[in-house]
C-alpha cells in the first residue's frame, strides 16, 4: 500500500457498516474514559473515531486506498449518490 495525498481529501465512503458501529461505540467509550481520567490524548482518540464512524469516511484509509465496504453497500452508496458534473 502506497499513502497517496490526493486520495487523503476525495471524500468517499470507505467504511462499512459493522466497522462503523464499532468505532461509534470504541469513540463513544474512550469520550466518556477520558472525561474522568481527564486523558487529552484519549479524548482526541475517541473524537476520531466517533467522527469517522459517524461520517462513515477516514481519512487514513482513502490515502491509503482502502475499503471495507462490502459490494452491496458500495452499490447501494453509487445508486444514491449523483454523477459528479465536470
Amino acid at each position: 500500500m502506497s499513502f497517496d495525498y490526493k486520495r487523503l481529501v476525495k471524500f468517499e465512503h470507505n467504511i462499512g457498516e459493522k466497522e462503523a458501529k464499532m468505532r461509534l461505540m470504541a469513540g463513544a467509550a474512550a469520550l466518556l474514559i477520558s472525561v474522568f481520567t481527564a486523558s487529552i490524548i484519549l479524548l482526541l482518540a475517541g473524537l476520531v473515531l466517533t467522527a469517522t464512524g459517524y461520517t462513515g469516511w477516514c481519512p487514513a484509509y482513502s490515502a491509503m486506498d482502502k475499503n471495507t465496504c462490502d459490494a452491496a453497500e458500495s452499490a447501494k452508496e453509487e445508486e444514491t449518490t449523483p454523477p459528479a458534473s465536470e
